[in-house]
């Protein structure tokens, strides 16, 4: 489990993290979205390690991340920004973190060395980004971590490749019980993975559940009634986010239970009524309280 209590970080008189929790459960995988500047690669520094909070604590299995070294070797994490040796080729860094490493795999590294098409003598430094990014998820899962973060990990990837990555992550998942925190822009991917979804916003938590549960108090709500006075008497009780008319149909976002919706808007005699199911991105969107045509922007 991977559980942070109460996180502050400031830089100078900037605060980068406030008050912040996480909790992250065993066998599970967690998605951090946030726009740009929320906190979430300071965050990620934190969970791996590098930077060291200002109050606040920050444990795996109940123990503290920062200069414990045991915790380390259990850690994997690919950064969205990559790092090898200059000269290294993936055999050379194969041994490095074998080192490094004790549940290292020799087996695991020649079965995913074949999967993702690489070569032993395959120079690092000379391999575009998005082969670069392979060849850390290679190395990275070879190391059989028990908890796993992944800052982007499936950008520049093909759909092809990243259905191969998301394959071991959740196969490990399963098998091994590992515990994965994994920070990225794709919503789409993330929806068809993760268990749970935190959402940072200015260096807070601004709501943290599972997914199921999340999707499930906020509902895209398409409706016609027979006149106007019907309408605003089922909205004038709801939680209304959002509200567009195309015609006699209303296309509405609404917060709130499924059958409290369908309570007020029933008792209307609506002509039309469908509740329609909501991405996780329009979701995020609608909590951060933005609008569809913000979509692109937040999520660039």
């Amino acid at each position: 489990m991977i559980e942070v209590k109460g996180l502050n970080k400031k830089f100078d008189d900037f605060e980068a993290l406030i008050d912040l929790n996480l909790n992250v459960q065993t066998g599970s995988i967690y998605g951090l979205v946030g726009v740009n500047g929320s906190g979430k690669t300071t965050l990620i520094r934190h969970l791996t390690g590098v930077l060291r909070q200002d109050s606040g604590s920050i444990k795996m299995d109940g123990e503290d991340i920062y200069d414990n070294e045991n915790i380390k070797r259990r850690v994997g994490y690919i950064p969205d920004e990559l790092y090898f040796f200059n000269s290294y080729n993936i055999y050379a860094m194969s041994r490095f973190y074998k080192n490094l490493y004790p549940g290292w795999s020799d087996e695991r590294y020649s079965k995913m060395l074949a999967d993702f098409s690489f070569k032993n003598t395959d120079r690092l430094a000379k391999l575009s980004k998005g082969m670069q990014k392979q060849a850390q998820f290679i190395l990275t899962m070879s190391c059989m971590p028990d908890f796993l973060i992944l800052d982007e990990p499936i950008d520049g990837l093909d759909p092809v490749v990243r259905k191969k990555v998301w394959r071991y992550v959740v196969d490990d998942v399963a098998e091994r019980s590992m515990t994965v925190l994994v920070s990225s822009h794709n919503l789409r991917e993330m929806e068809g993975i993760c268990d749970s979804i935190g959402i940072l916003s200015a260096g807070s938590m601004k709501l943290e559940r599972e997914l199921d549960e999340l999707k499930s108090d906020i509902h895209k709500v398409q409706v016609a009634f027979h006149s106007r006075e019907d309408a605003e008497r089922a909205f004038a009780s709801l939680n209304v986010l959002s509200r567009e008319g195309s015609g006699s149909v209303e296309h509405l976002i609404v917060r709130g239970g499924r059958q409290e919706i369908e309570n007020h808007v029933f008792a209307q005699d609506p002509i039309i009524f469908d509740i329609l199911p909501l991405s996780l991105e329009e979701v995020f969107i609608y909590e951060m309280g933005g609008a569809k045509d913000e979509i692109k922007s937040i999520l660039s």
